[in-house]
C-alpha cells in the first residue's frame, strides 16, 4: 500500500506477515535457515552429513508444496510476505514470487540434495563448515529469487559470493583455486557497484527501492538508459557474455564437483534472472535501445565460447564454455521480446540447470576415481564402464538439444520467438546446436572409445549404487520437460505474459 504524503515521497507500509505457517515461501526459507543453527552445534561429522542432507530434502519437498498451492492463473506475486527494515526510507524486506521464480526456486532445492549427496565421500575436511557453507548458499540463492525489493536484491546478489568464495578457495582441486575465487568475486563485485549507484538512483529519485512500485513510477528515457547499462554491466558479469567471461573457467577447473554443480546449475541463472526480472520490466525504452548491442554480444559469445571449448583439454573447462554459448543463447531469446522467446529462455534456464550439472556430476565420478581432467588420459572407457557411458551419452546428446530433451524445447522456443521479427539472428543463435554437437560429441568419442590407455589408468569401477541413485532424477527431469513441457510452461505463462507488458507497450509507442 503506498501513501502520498505531502511534500515528501511515498510512504510504503509493508503488509506485516511473519511466520504464517502457511505461508511455504517463509517454511521454505526457514528450514535451511534452522539447519545451519543445528548443525552448527553438532560434532560427529555423519550426523552432520546425514543432517544436511535431509534438510537439504525437506527443503525441496517444501518448495513442491509451494509449487502445488500456487496458483498459476493469477498475475500477482503469491506468498508475499514483508519485514520492516529501513521503514522511514521505504526500504523493507519484501518476498514474493510469481511463476519464473517458484520454478528456479524448485530447480535449486533439487540441486542442493545431488550436491551434499555426491560430497559424502569426497570431502574430508573441514565437513562442519562445508555443509553450512552449502545450506547458507541454498538460502541465499532462494532469497535472491523471491526478493522484491531492489536493494535486498543487490544485498542476498553479493553474499552469495561469500560461501562460493569459499567453498572454491578451501576445497578446490588444484593450486590455483585462490586465485579462481578471486577472479569470481573480484568480477562481480566490479560490476555490481555500478548496479548498487542505480539502484541508489532510483531510491533517490523516487523515495522507494520496492519492486512492486518501481513498476508503476514513469522513468525518463535517458535515466533509463543509464540505470539499465549499470544493471547490464552486472548480469553480464554473472552469465557470463563477452567480454567479462574470463572468471568462469577458472572457477569451474578449481571448484569440487558439488560447487561446479551449483555455479553452472543456479548462480550462472542470476544473470539472466536480473535481466528478466528488472532490466526488461523496469527499462523498456532502454531495453529496445540497447537490443542490437545485446543481441551482438551475445551471438559473438555464442561462436567464441563454442569454438573455444572444442579446443580444450580440461573436461570441465570444455562444459564451463558450452555454459557460456547456452547462457548467451538464453539472453538472444529473452531479448526476442516474444512471450515465445521469453518462455524458451526460461526453459533453457532450467534445462540448462539440469544438464550442465549432470555433465559437471558426470565428470566428478571420473575425476573421484582417476585424479585427473584431462582428456589426453581418457579412451575407452566404454568397455569397462558400460553405466557411466549410457548416462554420458543421454546428458551430450541432451546438451546438443536433441528432441526428447529439455534443451531442445527451450531452444525450440528461443527459435521460435527469433523467426518472428529477425531470421538473419535466429540463424546465428542456430550456431549454438551445431557447434555444440561438435564439441560434446568430440568430447565423448575421446574418452568413451578407442582403446583404453591402461598406462595411465590401473583400476577402473563403474558406477556405485549412490552416484545410479543421484544421477536417476537427473534423466527422469530431463526427459520430463522434453517430453511434456507444459507442465513447465503453465505454471510461468501468465508471469511472463504480465512481464511482457511493459515492452510491448513501449514497443507500440515508438512503433518497433
Amino acid at each position: 500500500m503506498v501513501l502520498k504524503v505531502a511534500g515528501s515521497n511515498p510512504v510504503i507500509r509493508p503488509k506485516m506477515l511473519f511466520f504464517f505457517p502457511f505461508n511455504f515461501l517463509v517454511v521454505t526459507l526457514s528450514i535451511p535457515a534452522l539447519g545451519i543453527c543445528y548443525i552448527f552445534f553438532q560434532t560427529n561429522n555423519q550426523k552432520i552429513k546425514n543432517i544436511s542432507i535431509l534438510v537439504s530434502f525437506v527443503t525441496f519437498v517444501c518448495s513442491l508444496f509451494m509449487w502445488f498451492s500456487f496458483d498459476k492463473f493469477s498475475t500477482n506475486f503469491q506468498f508475499v510476505c514483508s519485514l520492516p527494515w529501513l521503514s522511514f526510507y521505504n526500504i523493507n524486506l519484501t518476498l514474493g514470487i510469481d511463476g519464473i521464480s517458484l520454478l528456479l526456486i524448485v530447480l535449486t532445492t533439487f540441486l542442493l540434495p545431488l550436491c551434499l549427496l555426491t560430497s559424502q565421500n569426497t570431502i574430508k575436511s573441514d565437513i562442519k563448515l562445508y555443509y553450512i557453507l552449502f545450506l547458507l548458499l541454498e538460502l541465499l540463492l532462494l532469497l535472491v529469487f523471491s526478493t522484491l525489493d531492489l536493494m535486498f536484491f543487490f544485498i542476498f546478489f553479493e553474499t552469495v559470493l561469500i560461501p562460493m568464495f569459499l567453498i572454491i578457495g578451501i576445497w578446490g582441486s588444484r593450486e590455483r583455486k585462490i586465485r579462481a575465487s578471486f577472479f569470481l568475486s573480484l568480477y562481480t563485485l566490479a560490476g555490481s557497484v555500478l548496479m548498487l549507484l542505480a539502484i541508489l538512483y532510483l531510491h533517490n529519485t523516487f523515495g522507494t527501492t520496492n519492486y512492486q512500485y518501481l513498476l508503476l513510477v514513469e522513468i525518463s528515457p535517458f535515466s533509463q538508459k543509464l540505470c539499465w547499462l549499470a544493471f547490464f554491466i552486472a548480469f553480464a558479469i554473472k552469465v557470463p557474455m563477452l567480454p567479462f567471461h574470463i572468471w568462469l573457467p577458472e572457477a569451474h577447473v578449481e571448484a569440487p564437483t558439488a560447487g561446479s554443480v551449483l555455479l553452472a546449475g543456479i548462480l550462472l541463472k542470476l544473470g539472466s534472472y536480473g535481466l528478466l526480472r528488472f532490466s526488461l520490466p523496469l527499462f523498456p525504452i532502454a531495453s529496445i535501445y540497447f537490443k542490437p548491442l545485446v543481441c551482438t554480444m551475445a551471438v559473438v559469445s555464442i561462436v567464441y565460447a563454442s569454438l573455444t571449448a572444442i579446443r580444450q583439454t580440461d573436461l570441465k573447462r570444455v562444459i564451463a564454455y558450452a555454459s557460456v554459448s547456452h547462457m548467451n543463447c538464453i539472453i538472444i531469446g529473452l531479448f526476442s521480446f516474444t512471450v515465445e522467446g521469453v518462455e524458451g529462455s526460461i526453459i533453457q534456464m532450467l534445462s540448462h540447470g539440469l544438464v550442465s550439472s549432470a555433465l559437471f556430476l558426470s565428470i566428478g565420478v571420473l575425476y573421484d576415481r582417476y585424479h585427473t581432467r584431462l582428456i589426453a588420459y581418457y579412451s575407452g572407457l566404454t568397455m569397462v564402464m558400460p553405466l557411466f557411458s549410457v548416462f554420458f551419452l543421454f546428458y551430450s546428446l541432451a546438451n546438443i538439444a536433441l528432441p526428447g530433451t529439455s534443451s531442445f524445447i527451450g531452444e525450440f522456443l528461443i527459435l521460435l520467438g527469433l523467426f518472428s521479427f529477425n531470421r538473419t539472428l535466429a540463424v546465428c543463435a542456430l550456431m549454438s546446436m551445431v557447434l555444440g554437437g561438435v564439441y560434446s560429441l568430440w568430447v565423448y568419442n575421446r574418452i568413451l572409445f578407442g582403446n583404453l590407455r591402461t598406462t595411465f589408468l590401473k583400476q577402473f569401477k563403474d558406477m556405485t549404487p549412490t552416484e545410479i541413485f543421484i544421477h536417476v532424477p537427473l534423466v527422469f527431469s530431463i526427459l520430463v520437460m522434453g517430453i511434456y513441457p507444459t507442465i513447465f510452461t503453465d505454471i510461468f505463462h501468465t508471469s511472463v505474459t504480465e512481464l511482457m507488458l511493459p515492452i510491448q507497450y513501449a514497443m507500440e509507442i515508438q512503433n518497433v
